[in-house]
């Protein structure tokens, strides 16, 4: 018993020294993806926003306003602002989630610094705006989900999140951006460059909630039929979907009724409703949108949610 235990013991240190290896190398990971995503997000205000006087935003917009009034670098302001920032973020979720924020930060302060001298890859407000609000999503979207946030108005974002969970995060981004967007509009005192900065705001949001959530493109099928199982045997033959059957009452006859319900992918929707309308006419079918799905063939119920 006792070499059985020993045994136990030493198995138990081997699976601990893995999951150590294993927490190592995701964290390799993460710290690579957001170097990648702190020189997208640098690349994307050096290059296009900033040189066009784009403020969308956040501490960014407002360190591109305070360039503009100081002279100080872009980046350094957006260093600069994030420090209490930051400080709140401690406060509130612990020095491990600040450490790779502090880190995406500083990161992405230095890379605006840097790439800073090349200058603007177009003139073009209008391209600037889309191209560099593009690349913006794709950066906060990579960095979310490595765990971290580029500092700023991300933290408070997540604190709203944490308040209101039911809120994705890129319909917060736009309330808590639109006043930076309109303060611009007075430090410039170009209403055009402004609304531009809107758009920045606007394709940032949509394309973020696309990265962070995907398009799950689903519908929910409320099926009640006086055939249910002959529909649920098609789903499982023809479209490889499953079911699950829920228990209802007819509230006028008072008859039992089995309720189908189902999730398909947009493409498979219409597949779905031809096979209802072959095994049952007169059913009673209730379809509306799924806009998260969380397990076997959507997204993982494991995955952090934003």
């Amino acid at each position: 018993m006792k070499e059985n235990k020993g045994q136990v013991s030493k198995e138990q240190e081997r699976e601990i020294r893995d999951e150590e290896k294993k927490t190592f190398r995701r964290r390799l990971t993460d710290y690579l993806v957001i170097t990648v995503a702190s020189v997208i997000y640098a690349v994307a205000v050096s290059f296009f926003l900033d040189p066009n006087s784009l403020a969308p935003g956040g501490v960014t917009g407002i360190a591109i306003i305070f360039n503009r009034i100081t002279g100080l670098e872009t980046g350094t302001w957006m260093f600069m602002i994030n420090i209490p920032i930051l400080a709140l973020g401690m406060w509130k979720f612990g020095w491990k989630f600040i450490l790779s924020t502090l880190y995406c930060t500083a990161a992405t302060s230095f890379f605006t610094n840097r790439l800073a001298s090349v200058g603007a890859v177009t003139a073009d407000p209008l391209l600037a705006a889309v191209v560099g609000g593009s690349l913006m999503a794709v950066s906060l979207g990579l960095v979310f989900k490595a765990g971290a946030t580029t500092g700023g108005t991300d933290i408070i974002v997540k604190l709203l999140r944490l308040r209101f969970p039911h809120l994705k995060t890129g319909s917060l981004f736009l309330l808590t951006d639109a006043i930076i967007v309109t303060a611009s509009a007075f430090v410039f005192q170009d209403l055009d460059t402004a609304l531009y900065a809107g758009l920045v705001v606007f394709i940032n949001s949509v394309l973020l909630d696309i990265v962070l959530y995907g398009r799950d493109g689903a519908k929910m099928f409320f099926i009640i039929s006086d055939s249910p199982e002959r529909i649920v045997s098609r789903l499982l033959e023809e479209l490889d979907i499953s079911a699950t059957y829920i228990s209802g009452s007819g509230a006028y006859t008072g008859t039992d009724k089995k309720v189908v319900l189902c999730v398909v992918k947009k493409p498979l929707s219409p597949k779905l409703e031809e096979i209802v309308r072959q095994e049952d006419p007169s059913a009673f079918t209730i379809i509306t949108s799924a806009s998260e799905i969380y397990g076997e063939g959507y997204k993982s119920i494991f995955s952090q949610k934003l």
